[in-house]
């Protein structure tokens, strides 16, 4: 987290960024004077963030004290189910809409993620980068919005699916069959590939949420 506020950033996008990255994981206990300190600003703004943020769901009250909020099951499945649609729906628009340089970029993002297959933070923060790129070659303003919303909600997961062995490989091949379907302008394709992505994450951390219900048994 950055320690002091820059004139690009209020406090509410930094305390949104903190938690996008999991530098504040769900249950973690945000303190405002301890907020306004760290970012060097004073408690009103900290304060309308925390507000802000609460409203937003992004933070729930335990007690009299805010804390990150978590998602259950029900509310992870729900969140996948919405997060498929827009996907591949930003895919499928993308596939139409995308200029070549776009489609370049996410070509170039494609190879230069090859080296963090076996780096799953790093491919997180990677993988972040190369769906907003695909839901800025959508070309509509209303279904980023929206995209936004939901990986927001995203960071409320307590860790990455690409943590799982074997994943980070996975990822990279579903990107790359995203990348030729978007490359060839075939939007069936596209929505396709970026919701069998979906899916595939979605199982993934079923299984990792399994696995630790039973090694906690």
């Amino acid at each position: 987290m950055q320690d002091r506020a820059t004139p690009q950033k209020d406090a509410y996008a930094l305390i949104l960024e903190a938690i996008d990255s999991h530098f504040y994981k769900p249950g973690d206990r945000l303190v405002e004077s301890e907020l306004a300190d760290k970012l060097g600003v004073s408690r009103t703004p900290v304060r309308e963030a925390l507000q802000r943020l609460e409203t937003q769901s992004l933070l729930t009250r335990d007690g009299r004290s805010l804390i990150v909020a978590s998602l259950d099951h029900t509310q992870m499945a729900e969140l996948y189910v919405v997060r498929g649609e827009l996907e591949g729906l930003a895919a499928r628009l993308a596939a139409r809409h995308a200029t070549p340089e776009e489609v370049a970029v996410l070509q170039d993002m494609l190879e230069a993620d090859q080296v963090l297959r076996n780096d799953p933070q790093a491919l997180a923060r990677a993988n972040r980068r190369f769906h907003k790129q695909i839901h800025l070659a959508s070309h509509n303003r209303f279904l980023v919005q929206q995209l936004d919303l939901v990986h927001r909600s995203m960071a409320l997961l307590a860790t990455t699916s690409i943590s799982a062995e074997g994943r980070g490989s996975d990822t990279l091949e579903e990107h790359g069959r995203i990348v030729a379907a978007i490359a060839s302008g075939d939007g069936e394709a596209s929505d396709a590939a970026l919701r069998a992505h979906i899916s595939q994450a979605f199982m993934t951390r079923l299984k990792l949420d399994a696995a630790k219900v039973e090694a906690a048994e």
